[in-house]
């Protein structure tokens, strides 16, 4: 009953666990896996609230909010762990970009350039999520926080000081409980993407650049990550080559140096797709002590500090 169960060990549930832990709140996280293993560390790392909204909506917002916390999130992240989590504000060359669009960025509080080739998003940015992760991990470990690896079934949260449903995909998979009671809560869908890499000379990128829903960064290292598909086919693992072959075709169109190079690996992911797509699920299921942070889609790592935030804030108010 002393700690908050965070049911997801991926960048939500963690940085959810260590805001907490900041609190003096006792957080406690339970995993079927190493923390961060799934949607987490398959992402690319795009932090670019502008190119991924397509309308007047709570991905728009809330991206916004979470871009700005961005760089303050890394320096706490930094000054416990000294870790070095590859973000830089590289800005974001769109191309094909229609006016409407445009027009709703700027209203809604975005830099936007135009260009004689695109669009430039000036102060979007880029993280590596799987350094991220480690950091958050050391994080809490020094904070006293380890995971319980266990894949849970059902959970009474009438046991817990508060519970909080952060398991991406899978969060509707669980049975939750309060007193006895269903918990009745939202449907998450897996969403999966393929994406595939290459080594190339570091530096060849300055934005990254997207078109469509095709997109190419490259991190500090020269590492060149090319994404991503929209695939909903449950939770099916399997890489398939032809996609990878495709997604390379549309990458040589943003960066014909990729024409000659050859992926150094192919791999997928499973975004959490919500029940309703006109944003996350971030709540308190009224009448309980079950807080909801899942159906992030395809916005998990851009919305890590917002999220945490708010859910950490609620629940540290509460408790």
């Amino acid at each position: 009953m002393n700690a908050v169960t965070i049911v997801g060990g991926g960048l939500i549930g963690t940085s959810i666990a260590w805001r907490l832990a900041q609190r003096n709140v006792p957080a406690a996280i339970i995993d079927a896996a190493d923390l961060g293993g799934e949607a987490s560390t398959a992402g690319a790392g795009m932090l670019s609230p502008g190119s991924e909204a397509l309308t007047d909506s709570p991905w728009l917002t809330l991206g916004i909010e979470s871009l700005r916390l961005y760089p303050s999130f890394i320096e706490e992240l930094r000054a416990e762990t000294a870790a070095d989590v590859d973000f830089r504000v590289c800005g974001c060359l769109v191309l094909e970009l229609g006016d409407n669009l445009e027009t709703l960025h700027r209203r809604a509080g975005i830099r936007v350039e135009r260009q004689s080739n695109g669009v430039l998003y000036p102060d979007d940015a880029i993280v590596d999520p799987a350094a991220l992760v480690f950091s958050l991990r050391e994080a809490l470990q020094k904070r006293g926080v380890t995971p319980d690896h266990q894949r849970l079934k059902s959970i009474e949260t009438s046991e817990h000081r508060a519970v909080v449903i952060a398991a991406g995909a899978w969060s509707s998979e669980l049975r939750i409980t309060y007193k006895g009671q269903p918990v009745h809560i939202p449907a998450a869908e897996p969403v999966k993407g393929h994406l595939i890499a290459f080594q190339m000379q570091p530096g060849l990128l300055g934005p990254f650049l997207r078109k469509g829903h095709a997109y190419v960064l490259q991190r500090s290292d020269g590492m060149m990550i090319v994404g991503s598909t929209e695939e909903h086919v449950g939770f099916d693992t399997a890489v398939n080559l032809a996609t990878c072959e495709a997604l390379h075709r549309r990458a040589i169109e943003l960066v014909p140096e990729l024409a000659a190079a050859e992926p150094i690996r192919r791999w997928i992911g499973f975004r959490p797709g919500p029940e309703h797509a006109d944003g996350p699920i971030l709540r308190r299921v009224p009448h309980t002590n079950v807080w909801l942070a899942y159906g992030h889609y395809r916005n998990g790592i851009l919305l890590t500090p917002v999220t945490a935030q708010r859910i950490a804030d609620e629940i540290a108010a509460t408790v």
